[in-house]
């Protein structure tokens, strides 16, 4: 069998070989082989967060992608009459902030600057300038740059004005240590495809029992009620509409493969020993990263471009593909960057390999980092 290239992209990732394995099943959305499957994620889901059904916590499993149920929430959770305030510092708390206004609710927009982490302080001045926003949300890993943003500090802001905090953690959740009830977090949203190493197809949603309650009746969709949903899989542990079956059988034995690493400290240790790997070796090429070392994380880096007019990311891009790597465009808006990540089934040998194939690569192109400026181009 042909090998995969590995991905060193935010997701989809590259997958173990038992992953995979294990879709290799078919299993009807009605079996109780598959309802038993599905009731399994649910509770495993609700302790790899750390929280319990009996402390007031539920997991809801839902059709998609991560954009799907971010959407599904800020769809369902906002009422008619409320508004929600967006914390904002790259290209996916935007996204929050459009499909909120498709589906007509009020959105208090707070940008900051992609390279830091959102501001509390201008938060809670937000907050308190707009006393009717009724939920807040945010971007736990800004993928735009891989930088962390003050859950708890954002999660209290937004208690004490009286608001619920909705956390985007689609490319942290499973990798990053977060105790939602210290936080305040009411509603974690992430996907099967990230760094618990599934396949995509779901993505699901924390919620507090509560704040789900709470949405009964506001859903602006039909196939995105979240709490139509949960309610659906409490009812008799099927999906309303039909499941991604051999997503969710890859999702249970990627959950498997989590605790048999040690939980989320054993895979942040990976995804931290790769991107220190990376960092030091493009360092070494003479690559810089976009986030000084202080605010750079561990899930997906971003490269500044070359200063050489030889380099043209489409080719460096398509003769790594070449050589079987794969890399990730960039996103941010004040600087030509490209990104590699750090996650899904790879380790420290596979960076090495794509550090070799980008000096490579540097060399076809004659770009030569180290050069002085002048003798560029």
């Amino acid at each position: 069998m042909r090998k995969d290239k590995p991905l060193f992209t935010p997701g989809p990732l590259t997958t173990s070989a038992g992953v995979k394995q294990a879709m290799l099943r078919d299993l009807g959305s009605r079996d109780s082989e598959f309802i038993d499957a599905v009731a399994r994620i649910r509770t495993g889901l609700l302790e790899l967060a750390g929280v319990s059904r009996a402390e007031g916590w539920e997991a809801i499993l839902m059709q998609g992608s991560g954009t799907f149920g971010i959407e599904a929430v800020i769809s369902s959770a906002v009422p008619a009459d409320g508004a929600l305030l967006v914390a904002r510092n790259g290209a996916y708390g935007a996204r929050i902030a459009t499909m909120a206004a498709v589906h007509g609710i009020e959105v208090i927009d707070v940008e900051g600057s992609e390279a830091r982490p959102c501001d509390p302080a201008e938060i809670e001045r937000a907050l308190a300038a707009s006393p009717h926003v009724t939920h807040v949300a945010l971007v736990h890993c800004e993928t735009t740059t891989g930088i962390f943003n003050p859950v708890r500090e954002v999660g209290h802001a937004a208690r004490r004005s009286g608001a619920r905090l909705i956390l985007d953690s689609m490319s942290a959740f499973g990798a990053v240590e977060l105790d939602l009830s210290d936080c305040a977090v009411d509603f974690l949203v992430s996907s099967a495809n990230k760094c618990i190493e599934g396949v995509p197809g779901f993505s699901f949603a924390l919620a507090r029992r509560v704040a789900l309650e709470e949405s009964e009746g506001r859903a602006r969709t039909l196939s995105l009620d979240l709490c139509a949903q949960w309610r659906g899989l409490e009812r008799n542990g099927q999906f309303r509409f039909t499941p991604p079956t051999h997503a969710l059988l890859a999702f249970e034995q990627a959950l498997a493969e989590h605790a048999a690493e040690g939980g989320i400290a054993g895979r942040a240790q990976r995804y931290r020993r790769n991107r220190d790997c990376l960092v030091k070796g493009m360092r070494a090429l003479g690559f810089r990263e976009y986030l000084p070392d202080a605010l750079g994380g561990y899930i997906i880096t971003p490269f500044r471009f070359p200063d050489d007019p030889r380099f043209e990311f489409e080719e460096f891009y398509d003769r790594l593909n070449e050589r079987g790597f794969v890399i990730y465009p960039g996103k941010v808006t004040d600087a030509e960057c490209f990104r590699i990540g750090s996650i899904g089934r790879l380790f420290e040998d596979d960076v090495r390999a794509l550090l070799k194939a980008i000096g490579a690569v540097l060399e076809e192109m004659e770009i030569d980092l180290h050069a002085p400026p002048g003798d560029r181009g």
